[in-house]
């Protein structure tokens, strides 16, 4: 009966949740035949259940120490709920068997034995414990019989820590009176005879007699004892420790020896692993968070970033992770505030169902930000610590460039950041540093190979890539790939042709044809154009290069749009880093570095684990460029999280720029890639912007706002509500609810906000609301929380705005004509170059990645509001193959920023006695 429950049990929670098994370890020492004999009968059991069973082994020469670090790590699998340690432990090394039973986790002690779970049961907490399943099977039989326990007379013989001492304690908490008899005990007989229920647990063979039972008594035997038996092909034969035969004359109910106690034993212990995983689902089910918030002390007025963010103090990471739902092993600690997360997430939470993906992104803004990442910060603080949401935001990981620049940090702003701003702003986990070894590992290949290519012979080059080691030589598998592509299908280097060898080591790169450049996260205007190879020993190879800011690295592009180690080194493979002289492109495959740069970027692709001021979970991943790349944070933390708030809950992300340039690549490249489909878009919208784009004088960092932007000044302000409504419109375009947030400052006046809100849900929004989460936190957005969870609700037929298929030109001028504005466009002789190239080379069906100005929906950063009518310009045309996009230039602009006269480190110190970071912003 037990077993038939406990299967369809099982059978109830694989349906619930898909790809769930209850799992249960047996840890053995030694190999002791009846150890052996227990254990297969335990994993039969399992598998007639459908419990996962899997039996650990550990040879006799074992010492504790090698038990100890196997119950470790069986503590920490989160696939076993239930963890026994056979015993005795048979080992040749001294063991201490106390030690050993106390290491396994409570919450997975199936078998009762530890520490922990013998005081619960001892002072009656017997729905937060285990109990040892003998004592649990005898109280089982003893229920079955239909016999009320509660005021019956108890006998039990024996007081082990397995059977006696646990079975006294199970009864007595079942309201029996409840009397131990052992060993020393005087008059046995008149206890036994006095028992309504008689539990023996004495391993003295058939010492309890028959005629000493009470009639009418319950006799549960635990005994196993062997006794001589001629009749027996082994000589002996298995014997409880009550006379059975004359017993069960006296007995109302008795248990045979052998197949009483012992079936029901395995049974228990099943019982106790299927409670074991029941639990653990009720903990760790997505959808059930419990989350411990921070409560903010809001000042007036409000302090510096840094102080607020030094103020708080922040959950161990730990706590956070656990609260969302992962596990122990699928966290990697960097100090107290950040970690690192495994992507075998995915593969755990795979058949559960995603959560409502929300995408923040602005009109055009001023160059001083519209308050985007802050509204991030703040909406999930508005679903989380104040609706009770599960909710994750999903951010890009800053640029130190900015941070030391002009910009400063990127962390939100305000009661409303993601913190510690310094470990958020600066070095995080070092996953930028990873991309800046891996982009410049290339380079230098680079370079390296066409000068050795210049400097050897082909067989010279041959012997080199191809070396002989201990008379033996042999391709790589990056070596076979190129062959391949190269139509050369041979895996001896011996059987090569002179022209196959030649077109083997000769890449022939055109120099005039390189387009990847050296990196560094600094700004440094002085490293836009270098040269290169001006040592000697680089025997006169020299070229024009330049060094780039890492976050434009196109290694940070494909670790954003990735979705796992293997699509990120098949992409790292793809990339194109120049043509050869015969016009075919150069790939980091060709130069056999794809491997190592996965390497250097393995722990770089799992997601980071912060938090925000009240405690909210984030993930800080990827921050690639938002004009040669598409601005967005990665696919891979927008997936995790996604499965980790469960159906009802919120992801929320953020587009760089406005509407026009990070939206629109949301939707047409990372959703396409990632298979994602977004339920909501969040329109961050200011007064300040808007009246720019009314006309209003430039708007300058460091320099105070004029007049007309701190004064009421309405005409102006609905004269720059053209570009709020473009850029609804672009957003309903691709078929998404918008809500406009309408991020107030404090020389905002009431009716100046109330004309945006007006203006926006007149254009179209599903919604518009006023928000003061810069100074209120959470609680200053929950107007714009509860306007996106209807939204939510909304109907979201969302599409993309072209057919990769579409030629180059078509897919280009659909953006400029639908999302910017623009007439037409013109295509500049070295893009008509490149259109024509790309499309030979195979890349004519990438997506479109266009790099403008962010200051203007034109190409035109002084043309404001909304333009119409122009010719948008395409400089150029580069190819990011490995990201998978096309990116056109639409004007000028570098990839490598420079300090401004005072940059923000000015301010920057640290104190010397506390090591706190001062001055970040």
């Amino acid at each position: 009966q037990v077993r038939d429950r406990l299967k369809q049990q099982v059978v109830e929670m694989k349906e619930k949740f898909p790809g769930f098994r209850p799992g249960l370890a047996i840890l053995q020492v030694g190999n002791r035949d009846d150890s052996n004999l227990y254990i297969n009968m335990k994993l039969k059991a399992a598998a007639e259940i459908g419990i996962s069973a899997n039996h650990i082994k550990l040879p006799n020469t074992a010492t504790e120490a090698d038990v100890l670090k196997c119950i470790a790590s069986l503590n920490a699998d989160p696939a076993v709920h239930g963890f026994i340690v056979q015993l005795p432990l048979d080992s040749d090394k001294p063991i201490n068997t106390e030690k050993i039973t106390n290491a396994v986790a409570p919450e997975k002690d199936v078998d009762g034995l530890s520490s922990i779970n013998a005081g619960k049961l001892s002072r009656g907490d017997l729905g937060d414990c285990f109990i040892p399943c003998t004592p649990k099977g005898c109280m089982e039989l003893i229920r079955q019989t239909g016999v009320q326990v509660a005021g019956k007379r108890a006998v039990v013989i024996g007081r082990s820590k397995i059977v006696g001492a646990p079975m006294h304690d199970l009864l007595l908490w079942n309201n029996a009176t409840v009397t131990t008899c052992h060993s020393k005990t005087s008059a046995l007989a008149e206890e036994v005879g006095k028992a309504d229920i008689l539990v023996v647990a004495a391993g003295k063979a058939e010492m309890v007699k028959g005629e000493w039972i009470k009639p009418g008594a319950i006799v549960i035997d635990c005994g196993i004892n062997h006794v001589p038996d001629s009749t027996k092909a082994s000589g002996k034969r298995v014997v409880g420790d009550v006379a059975y035969s004359t017993a069960k004359e006296r007995a109302s109910y008795i248990t045979p020896v052998p197949g009483g106690v012992g079936p029901m034993t395995v049974a228990m212990l099943m019982q106790s692993t299927v409670e074991s995983a029941q639990r653990f689902l009720e903990k760790f089910q997505p959808g059930k968070w419990t989350i411990q918030y921070n409560q903010l002390t809001l000042k007036m007025p409000v302090p510096s970033d840094i102080e607020i963010s030094q103020s708080c103090t922040p959950k161990p990471i730990d706590q956070v992770a656990k609260e969302v739902g992962l596990f122990p092993d699928e966290v990697e600690l960097y100090g107290q505030t950040k970690a690192k997360v495994h992507l075998s997430v995915l593969k755990r939470l795979k058949d559960h169902p995603d959560g409502k993906y929300v995408v923040v992104t602005g009109i055009t803004p001023t160059p001083l930000g519209e308050g985007k990442s802050t509204t991030t910060v703040g909406l999930v603080q508005a679903l989380g610590a104040h609706l009770h949401q599960n909710v994750f935001a999903c951010v890009r990981q800053p640029s130190q460039g900015p941070t030391f620049g002009i910009k400063g940090g990127a962390a939100g702003g305000g009661y409303c950041q993601v913190v510690p701003m310094e470990e958020f702003n600066l070095h995080l986990t070092g996953d930028i540093h990873a991309i800046t070894a891996a982009n410049n590992l290339l380079a230098a290949a680079i370079d390296a190979r066409i000068f050795h290519e210049l400097t050897q012979s082909d067989q010279a080059l041959y012997n080199r890539l191809v070396p002989s080691v201990n008379g033996v030589r042999k391709f790589s598998d990056i070596q076979i790939r190129r062959l391949q592509k190269l139509g050369i299908n041979k895996t001896d280097p011996m059987a090569l042709t002179e022209e196959e060898v030649n077109s083997f080591v000769r890449l022939d790169i055109d120099p005039g044809t390189i387009t990847w450049q050296r990196v560094l996260d600094t700004n440094d205007r002085f490293l836009r154009k270098i040269t290169i190879g001006q040592s000697p020993t680089e025997k006169g190879y020299t070229r024009t290069a330049q060094f780039d800011i890492t976050v434009s690295s196109e290694i940070m592009a494909v670790l954003a749009l990735a979705d796992g180690l293997d699509d990120m080194k098949k992409r790292f493979g793809r990339m194109v880093v120049a043509s050869s002289k015969k016009g075919q492109p150069v790939t980091a495959d060709d130069l056999g570095v794809t491997g190592v740069l996965a390497v250097l970027m393995k722990d770089a692709v799992k997601p980071n684990l912060m938090q925000t001021l009240e405690g909210t979970p984030v993930f800080v991943h990827a921050g690639p460029f938002a004009n040669i790349a598409h601005g967005n944070s990665s696919v891979l933390a927008d997936k995790i999280a996604l499965k980790l708030v469960g159906k009802d809950g919120f992801v929320v992300t953020e587009a760089g720029f406005g509407a026009d340039i990070g939206m629109e690549k949301f939707f047409n490249i990372k959703c396409r890639y990632s298979g994602l489909r977004p339920h909501v878009v969040v329109l961050v919208a200011t007064v300040r912007a808007l009246k720019m784009h009314g006309g209003g004088p430039a708007v300058t960092a460091g320099v105070p706002l004029p007049k007309e932007y701190t004064e009421e000044n309405l005409q102006l302000l609905a004269k720059g509500c053209s570009n709020l409504n473009k850029q609804i419109q672009n957003a309903r375009m691709f078929g998404v609810p918008v809500v406009v947030a309408v991020n107030a400052f404090k020389t905002d006046t009431k009716a100046e906000l109330a004309l945006v809100v007006q203006q926006a849900k007149e254009a179209g929004a599903f919604d518009a609301v006023e928000c003061t989460h810069w100074a209120e936190g959470g609680k200053g957005a929950l107007a714009l929380a509860k306007a996106v969870q209807r939204a939510s609700q909304a109907p979201s037929n969302f599409r993309f705005l072209y057919n990769v298929e579409l030629p180059v030109v078509d897919k280009i001028r659909l953006i400029a004509q639908q999302v910017y504005g623009a007439r037409d466009i013109e295509l500049l002789p070295e893009a008509q170059d490149k259109v024509a190239l790309y499309t030979k080379q195979g890349f004519g069906n990438l997506p479109i990645c266009m790099a403008k100005t962010h200051l203007s929906l034109s190409h035109d950063p002084e043309q404001k509001g909304a333009p119409t009518g122009f010719v948008l310009p395409i400089r150029d045309i580069r190819a990011s193959v490995g990201a998978g996009f096309l990116y056109p230039l639409v004007g000028t602009m570098s990839t490598m920023p420079g300090l401004p006269t005072r940059p923000c480190f000015y301010d920057i110190d640290l104190d010397p006695v506390s090591g706190a970071v001062n001055g970040l912003f």
